[in-house]
């Protein structure tokens, strides 16, 4: 079995500040995505959706979410 290009060694190499995505079929056939999101901060956001869109939305929403807590 091949590892995913989204990561090495079961660990994510997506660099900070940047996405990566891969859209694969899980074991009933429907088509997912995985995405990883790495803020600036080096921290990791990773989320598997049906659509890309909704992985964004999930990842706009935990970044509003840590700078609120970062502001309080």
């Amino acid at each position: 079995m091949t590892q995913p290009k989204m990561n090495l060694h079961g660990v994510s190499v997506c660099p900070a500040g940047e996405e990566n995505y891969e859209r694969y079929k899980d074991f009933r056939g429907k088509w997912l995505f995985q995405y990883d999101y790495r803020d600036t901060d080096g921290e990791l956001f990773s989320v598997v959706m049906p659509t890309l869109t909704e992985c964004r939305e999930r990842r706009d929403k935990w970044l509003a979410d840590k700078i609120k807590k970062q502001n309080q």
